[in-house]
């Protein structure tokens, strides 16, 4: 599975606006395209950020997917509101899955568990012995990533590029790993994320 890592800059107290019109709008519209809206997410560090996973079962759907939605009727008519909350959509790390993220049934009724995402960065691809390294470490794999490095084919919308990220989504209460000095992490982000009403991976 192909992975998109969205975190949008809001805004001032737009958040909620975002969310309301995306739960709403932008779940079955897209998926009815072949594309899965994996997770949505309120970080609750960063009060003008919202954060979202899209999945693709691989690059060609998202090559033909993409552009039907974003040519679509749907985000034709709701799409000026929701670029009206934004300052950022650009923040945007293209992964695939080593963990796909398990998914609850929408409109659950009841609250999501917050969720920690904890990216490491370094200045070569992440590897096999990586994986075997974090595997044998964690308790709880909700999902696990790593960058994809396929072209970006909808250029329409960026990614970022030259980087080399490998992402675990657990649970908030799980204790923070450390990478031990071999592996070369340059660089680590942790996110405390709130699953929205409608999130799939909650």
């Amino acid at each position: 599975m192909i992975v998109e890592l969205r975190q949008y800059t809001l805004r001032p107290g737009r958040r909620d606006e975002l969310i309301e019109l995306f739960d709403r709008e932008f779940v079955e519209s897209q998926e009815a395209l072949g594309m899965r809206v994996l997770g949505q997410f309120r970080d609750l560090d960063r009060p003008d950020v919202f954060v979202w996973l899209r999945g693709f079962p691989d690059m060609a759907v998202r090559g033909r997917a993409l552009p039907e939605f974003y040519g679509g009727p749907v985000w034709r008519e709701h799409g000026p509101a929701a670029n009206a909350t934004m300052v950022d959509s650009d923040d945007v790390l293209l992964l695939r899955a080593i963990v796909a993220p398990p998914a609850s049934p929408r409109d659950a009724g009841r609250p999501g568990t917050v969720l920690t995402a904890t990216i490491w960065y370094r200045e070569r691809p992440f590897d096999e012995e990586f994986t075997r390294w974090f595997t044998g470490q964690q308790r709880d794999a909700g999902a696990v990533f790593a960058t994809e490095y396929a072209e970006n084919n909808f250029p329409r919308l960026p990614v970022r590029e030259g980087e080399h990220a490998f992402v675990w989504f657990g649970a908030a209460a799980e204790p923070e790993l450390t990478v031990p000095a071999g592996f070369d992490v340059v660089k680590t982000e942790r996110l405390r994320l709130a699953p929205t009403a409608r999130s799939a991976f909650r």
